[in-house]
C-alpha cells in the first residue's frame, strides 16, 4: 500500500542518478515510485558497471531513504484512516473538492472576463497543489485497487 506523491525523476536518488548514471533513469524517470519500482532502480544501480562505487553507494543510500520515505507515508495515511476522526478520513477528499472549486472558478471567471486578478505565484500554487493531490488521491487509489485485485488471485 506505498503511495508517492513525486515521480521518480523527483526522488532523492532520481535526482542524484539524473546527473550520475542518467542511462539508469531513463526508463523510471516519469513512473510513480513505489517500492517495486525502488527496488528494480536498486538492482539496475547494483549491476551498473559504468558507475562508480562511490556513486553506487550513494545511489544506494538515497534510495533507501526514498524507499523508507514511501512506508512512512503509507503507514500515516493508514493511520488516519483507521482512525475514529471524521476529519482525519476525510481531509484528502475535502482538499481535492476545495482545489477543483478553486480551479474551476478561476478559469470560469477568466472565461467570463470578470475583471479579478490574481498573481501568477498563486496561480502556480494552485497548480501544484492540485497536481501533487490528484496524483496522491487518484494513483494511490488506483494503486491500492491494483493490489488488491492482484492478491485476491
Amino acid at each position: 500500500m506505498e503511495k508517492s506523491k513525486k515521480k521518480f525523476k523527483d526522488t532523492r536518488v532520481g535526482k542524484f542518478l539524473s546527473k550520475a548514471a542518467p542511462n539508469i533513469l531513463k526508463g523510471v524517470s516519469d513512473l510513480v515510485p513505489d517500492a517495486g519500482i525502488l527496488k528494480l532502480v536498486g538492482g539496475l544501480i547494483s549491476k551498473d558497471e559504468q558507475l562508480p562505487p562511490k556513486d553506487k553507494e550513494e545511489a544506494l543510500k538515497l534510495l533507501e531513504i526514498d524507499i523508507i520515505e514511501i512506508q512512512e507515508i503509507s503507514k500515516r495515511w493508514s493511520a488516519d484512516m483507521g482512525s475514529d476522526s471524521w476529519l482525519s478520513k476525510n481531509v484528502r477528499p475535502m482538499m481535492l473538492i476545495f482545489l477543483t472549486v478553486s480551479t474551476w472558478l478561476l478559469i470560469l471567471m477568466d472565461s467570463l472576463n470578470i475583471e479579478f486578478g490574481v498573481g501568477i505565484e498563486w496561480i502556480d500554487l494552485l497548480k501544484s497543489l492540485l497536481i501533487t493531490t490528484y496524483v496522491a488521491y487518484f494513483g494511490s487509489r488506483g494503486f491500492e485497487k491494483y493490489k488488491y485485485i492482484s492478491r485476491s488471485k
